[in-house]
């Protein structure tokens, strides 16, 4: 649980640390985001070095600095129970990454150390890089984003040569640049012990990539490369390529984003013709081309090890998708293939359809963005029918049209392993949504289908309504940004009021209305399943906001629901206010721009008196002053449930503020401001 305990609350803690020296119940402590700040952590820093107990301390976004860097540095000279320390998104700055280098030369049990995002620079780089050739314990180390530059990536490269315990490195975002890259490939020639590094964003160039691939020829240890965002250009993804031709332990490697170009992407074709152990290759935005795509089309047809392939943005096109069909319909190890945003088109569809049609192991295929129309959909519902192991497909962005997507969905009726659909994103109109009420009817295995930001009206949300009375899979349905009126949800009230099995039904963004939310609030009384539901920007005002209230009283299932920006004012949250009297199931509950005033929030504040199970209430962008701070500030002495209350962009003056952040002094509740 994430506890708000400023200095106060911090150094309350540290005693209470102290007295459980001897106790073996508290191991673990997370204090991600609790705003301690240095006071604070110098207190806990204390109490570390007596406490033999705790093994993990979560220190995320704390905004400690470089005192309580030093402090904790202290701390872990004599502490020896402590195996875990997250000190991710703060502050410590050089002198608290020296300090906690200086520590890491004595301390003999820490095994896992995060900064990443703490500004060390090259100074603290280089102090930790130096602490890891006499260190013997530290097996995972995190340093993204924290500007070591080249010297630091040097260091840590000589410091690799002689470290024989860590096994995980993240030096991601730190401006290595290419000397920085050349000497970490030195250094992998002779380390034996490091299965993971991630060197994203550095800037390693074609001669780093170069040099890395050159390790990796002799590298028998590593499993695990990011070389993401280097532009190690062609000679380099050549190179890369050659070294995986021997290469016997690598078993993922992440190139996204390295302009390999067509020649690259044919060399690792080449190399995975060969390779026995890479299972994971992302190719992400490379622009391999129509060849590219074909060679690693031929590649597949042998290879018996890749399970994951990324080609998204490489301007492959109908001639690449062709190819990578036919390789499926030979391979038998593939079970995710992303093709997201080329240029397959209607041919490599159809190509891709009957190849469905026959492999047996592809469970994840994403062909978002590829101008598949007519002929690629028609072969696509005729895939389904018999296909028997893909359970997840991604068509978003490409367009189905008229009586071609009605034919698409139809083939949803018979027998089918997929349970997840994504048509999102002006992939289908209002018509083609009718095809679902045919569909969903008899389907036995859909259970998340995504129409957000289509253009369905009542008349789809009326066909999809008909199919929910009978679909006995579906739990979660998707349909933000639509334009679904009060006839629409009247017709899903309907259907609310049988089906026992939907818990999921996002209706952000349309046009429900406050008769719309009358008439789901009717379906929430007698609703057994449904946990979340989303109305937000659906200008219910204070009207829907009075029915939804009565519906909570008697509702015993749903435990979130999204009401931002409905205009549902004071009236609106002081009848809410009502139900949470008596409503012992909702744990979330977001009124974010309702233009609640202090009478909603006094209102709210006296119902959680008595509430016991909401723990998160969003009251952001509303227009609540100081009274209704004090009577939120004064109901958190007593509500033990509440973990999180958002106040940002209201009206709270200084005296508001005042009493909230007294009572955050002890409270356990996280109130965001």
């Amino acid at each position: 649980m994430s506890h708000k305990i400023r200095t106060k609350g911090a150094q309350a803690l540290a005693d209470a640390l102290k007295a459980l020296k001897t106790m073996a119940s508290v191991t673990i402590l997370n204090l991600q985001g609790c705003e301690i700040g240095d006071e604070g952590v110098v207190a806990l820093a204390e109490a570390l070095k007596i406490n033999s107990t705790m093994t993990t301390l979560n220190l995320e976004n704390n905004s400690i600095g470089e005192n309580g860097g030093v402090a904790l540095a202290e701390a872990l000279k004599t502490n020896s129970t402590l195996t875990t320390l997250d000190l991710e998104g703060n502050s410590i700055g050089e002198n608290g990454g020296v300090a906690l280098a200086e520590a890491l030369k004595t301390n003999s049990t820490l095994t896992t150390l995060n900064l990443e995002g703490n500004s060390i620079g090259e100074n603290g780089g280089v102090a930790l890089a130096e602490a890891l050739k006499t260190n013997s314990t530290l097996a995972t180390l995190n340093l993204g984003w924290n500007s070591i530059g080249e010297n630091g990536g040097v260091a840590v490269a000589e410091a690799l040569k002689t470290n024989s315990t860590l096994t995980t490195l993240n030096l991601y975002n730190n401006s290595i640049g290419e000397n920085g890259g050349v000497a970490l490939a030195e250094a992998l020639k002779t380390n034996s012990t490091l299965t993971t590094l991630n060197l994203e964003g550095n800037s390693i160039g074609e001669n780093g990539g170069v040099a890395l691939a050159e390790a990796l020829k002799i590298n028998s240890t590593l499993a695990t490369l990011n070389l993401g965002w280097h532009s190690i250009g062609e000679n380099g993804g050549v190179a890369v390529a050659e070294a995986l031709k021997t290469n016997s332990t690598l078993t993922t490697l992440n190139l996204y984003n390295n302009s390999i170009g067509e020649n690259g992407g044919v060399a690792l074709a080449e190399a995975l013709k060969i390779n026995s152990t890479l299972t994971t290759l992302n190719l992400n935005s490379n622009s391999i081309g129509d060849n590219g795509g074909v060679a690693l089309a031929e590649a597949l047809e042998t290879n018996s090890t890749l399970t994951t392939l990324d080609l998204w943005r490489n301007s492959i096109g109908e001639n690449g998708g062709v190819a990578l069909a036919e390789a499926l319909k030979t391979n038998s190890t593939l079970t995710t293939l992303n093709l997201g945003k080329n240029s397959i088109g209607d041919n490599g569809g159809v190509a891709l359809a009957e190849a469905l049609k026959t492999n047996s192991t592809l469970t994840t295929l994403n062909l978002s963005d590829n101008s598949i129309w007519i002929k690629g959909l028609l072969a696509f519902s005729e895939a389904f029918k018999v296909n028997l192991t893909l359970t997840t497909l991604h068509l978003k962005e490409n367009k189905t049209t008229g009586n071609i997507a009605l034919v698409l969905l139809k083939s949803l009726e018979s027998k089918t392993t997929l349970t997840t659909l994504n048509l999102g994103y002006k992939s289908i109109e209002d018509d083609e949504a009718l095809a679902l009420y045919e569909a969903l009817k008899t389907n036995s295995s859909l259970n998340t289908l995504d129409l957000q930001s289509n253009t369905i009206d009542d008349n789809g949300a009326q066909a999809l309504a008909e199919a929910l009375k009978t679909n006995s899979t579906l739990t979660t349905l998707y349909l933000q940004n639509n334009s679904i009126g009060s006839n629409g949800a009247q017709a899903l009230t309907e259907a609310l009021k049988t089906n026992s099995i939907l818990t999921t039904l996002d209706l952000q963004n349309n046009l429900v209305g406050d008769s719309g939310a009358q008439a789901l609030s009717e379906a929430l009384k007698t609703n057994e399943t449904l946990t979340s539901l989303d109305l937000w920007h659906n200008s219910i005002g204070s009207n829907g906001a009075l029915p939804l209230a009565e519906a909570l009283k008697i509702n015993l299932t749903l435990t979130t629901l999204y009401l931002q920006n409905n205009s549902i004012g004071d009236n609106g949250a002081m009848a809410l206010s009502e139900a949470l009297k008596t409503n012992t199931t909702l744990t979330t509950l977001d009124l974010w721009g309702n233009s609640i005033g202090d009478n909603g929030a006094q209102a709210l504040a006296e119902a959680l008196k008595s509430n016991s199970t909401l723990t998160t209430l969003d009251l952001w962008r509303n227009s609540i002053g100081d009274n209704g701070a004090l009577a939120l500030a004064e109901l958190l002495k007593t509500n033990s449930t509440l973990t999180t209350l958002s106040l940002g962009y209201n009206s709270i003056g200084p005296k508001g503020a005042q009493g909230l952040y007294w009572v955050s002094q002890t409270t356990n509740c996280h109130i965001l401001k």
